[in-house]
């Protein structure tokens, strides 16, 4: 996103500027405030499955790509499918937290539901932002998730994808959690967020009792 001409760096997308020093070199980069979901071997996706076939499926992760999920990364036992269906594992419009364990732009990125925190979601609230917006949802050093969880007392699980599952104590918390979120999404390019992210969860919270 970034590109010399002569002694200067000019952005080539808006976006917030990235600074970092890494074994004594100082790293530039863009964190883009637009554009698509490109997938990457080790991201934590939330996807929806958009079909099931004999032994696998196949999910939308918000790409130019459809996203293949194989029995083999899901089920811990056998499968026959001669004598069982997948749609009793998961069934079209399930959503799941899900791990890109390969991708090379030569085929369709291959999910895994296997490990700790992944598999399908049953409870909790989807909501859905530009992805290039989940950097500035995470914060510098996880400073904003961490006090969206300090202030609502609500889980959340960011997917790089732009699909974020919040679960909360009640309804009023995750309303609450949920505006917070549209909040950072439609004011990421402003400074001083945190704080008044954090003020309006608190005014909320005051004024619903919650």
């Amino acid at each position: 996103y970034i590109e010399h001409i002569g002694r200067r760096l000019y952005a080539r997308v808006i976006g917030l500027v990235n600074v970092a020093v890494e074994e004594k070199k100082v790293r530039i980069g863009i964190i883009p405030l637009e554009g698509v979901y490109m997938p990457k071997t080790g991201d934590i996706v939330i996807g929806v499955v958009r079909d099931v076939g004999i032994t696998h499926w196949e999910v939308d992760i918000r790409a130019p790509y459809h996203a293949v999920l194989t029995v083999q990364e899901a089920l811990e036992h056998p499968f026959n499918p001669v004598t069982d269906s997948l749609r009793r594992y998961l069934d079209v419009g399930d959503y799941i937290v899900a791990k890109i364990v390969a991708f090379d732009r030569t085929r369709d990125p291959l999910l895994s539901i296997k490990g700790k925190g992944l598999g399908r979601i049953v409870e909790g609230a989807i909501v859905e932002i530009k992805p290039s917006r989940v950097p500035r949802v995470i914060g510098k050093k996880a400073s904003m998730i961490s006090m969206l969880k300090a202030e609502t007392g609500c889980e959340f699980v960011v997917g790089q994808n732009g699909r974020i599952l919040v679960k909360c104590p009640n309804k009023d918390l995750e309303e609450i959690a949920v505006l917070a979120i549209k909040m950072i999404e439609r004011e990421a390019h402003t400074s001083g967020l945190t704080e008044r992210v954090r003020e309006m969860i608190r005014r909320e919270k005051a004024r619903r009792g919650a």
